[in-house]
């Protein structure tokens, strides 16, 4: 096709798709790029091919059955979306949750971080060709996964979180576990700081490559790791904090040029303050109830409901009709892997949602990425998309 360019001499430019489905993008999502050679003079990133009616979903459902449709929207770190949706319901109800909810939660929080940055720098390596440390990366990712199944019953889209509580408490030698996989992340760093952090062909695709500013990051609503990256110190665990986050020793990690790079080493060192974290919820982890005694919000035990009239009614009641959430209008944001995860909830006052907003980190940092590659190369741009971390589950929500 035949364009001007600013100057008015005319250029010859080639109109190309990538995706809407393609290995380099991940996701279901198009790139319409107007190329110059190589050369990205233009580009309109497309989404919704694989919009999931998220939002409306929710609606016909108890609030407890919207946890498994959490699971799905970051499916890389599912049980961070039960708890980021569930912690929303329970401020919105004034819930007090006991303190060995808080510990496993945070343990939970930590992990599914670690593993939800694992995969995303694995698959920025394999874009750029290294398997190896793909590998490095997805053996620790195992461990933390075994877990996941005896913790829940599920890999991948685990509930486990409740209103009020948990799921189940921990297994016997669920400590023991989440300690292993801790020594086998550490492990994992060194061996992919050893293949990385000189290796030319990795530092001459990505250092550079994608730029953004802190402020055009800020404009576009970037949060999480992808924000940090470029210098902003803004981490909501520290800003504002919940789960007793303030009392543990960690730091907020930021980069200094907002490049590909950065948005990749940021996520590697926050995975070293997850364990750091870990480690020390493990040591706070003492006995004792993970859910709230409140038959009001709480599925009464099946050994209660099998001998208690009262009982057997009020489970009947909770599954049927769903716990009665205050009328009003509340929202409530969490530090997931990708950044705040934020809930608008209405509530009518009755057993199910009235309306639900997400807040989705993704579609903030897909929204930025035709700036982001405008001027790279078509491969410069396979080299950007990675590092912000894109899950379509959340995107198309």
């Amino acid at each position: 096709m035949i364009v001007l360019d600013p100057n008015g001499e005319k250029m010859n430019l080639m109109a190309l798709n990538v995706g809407p489905t393609h290995p380099a993008t991940h996701h279901c999502v198009r790139l319409l790029a107007a190329l110059d050679g190589e050369t990205i003079v233009a580009g309109v990133h497309e989404i919704g091919f694989m919009h999931r009616g998220f939002e409306k979903m929710v609606e016909r459902g108890t609030w407890q059955q919207v946890i498994p449709y959490t699971d799905r929207l970051n499916y890389c770190s599912a049980m961070m979306n039960n708890i980021a949706f569930c912690r929303a319901v329970e401020n919105m109800y004034g819930i007090e949750i006991p303190e060995r909810t808080k510990v496993l939660r945070v343990i939970v929080n930590e992990l599914s971080r670690i593993n939800d940055h694992f995969i995303c720098v694995a698959a920025a390596f394999q874009d750029l060709g290294g398997t190896t440390p793909f590998m490095y990366a997805f053996n620790p990712r195992e461990e933390i996964m075994l877990i996941w199944e005896k913790l829940t019953g599920a890999r991948l889209t685990n509930s486990f979180a409740r209103i009020g509580g948990l799921y189940r408490d921990s297994y016997d030698g669920f400590e023991d576990d989440v300690l292993a996989a801790c020594k086998s992340v550490e492990k994992a760093l060194k061996d992919l700081h050893a293949c990385l952090d000189r290796n030319r062909i990795f530092l001459d695709r990505t250092v550079g490559v994608g730029k953004i500013s802190a402020e055009r990051a800020i404009s576009y609503g970037w949060t999480g790791p992808c924000l940090r990256a470029t210098g902003v110190e803004s981490d909501l665990r520290k800003d504002e904090p919940y789960y007793d986050y303030e009392t543990y020793d960690w730091e907020v990690v930021v980069g200094t040029q907002g490049d590909a790079n950065d948005r990749l080493q940021v996520r590697l060192a926050e995975i070293e303050e997850s364990v750091k974290i870990v480690r020390q919820a493990l040591k706070r982890l003492a006995p004792g109830p993970v859910d709230i005694v409140d038959p009001r919000i709480r599925v009464p035990a099946h050994k209660l409901a099998y001998q208690d009239m009262e009982a057997l009614i009020g489970r009947f009641k909770s599954v049927y009709e769903g716990i009665r959430v205050p009328e009003g209008e509340y929202y409530c944001a969490s530090e997931c892997a990708n950044g705040e995860l934020g809930f608008t909830i209405v509530s009518d006052g009755s057993g199910h949602p009235y309306r639900i907003k997400v807040r989705s980190p993704s579609f903030a940092h897909v929204s930025a990425f035709n700036e982001l590659v405008e001027g790279l190369t078509l491969a410069d741009s396979m080299a950007t998309l990675p590092g912000l971390n894109m899950i379509a589950g959340e995107l198309d929500r």
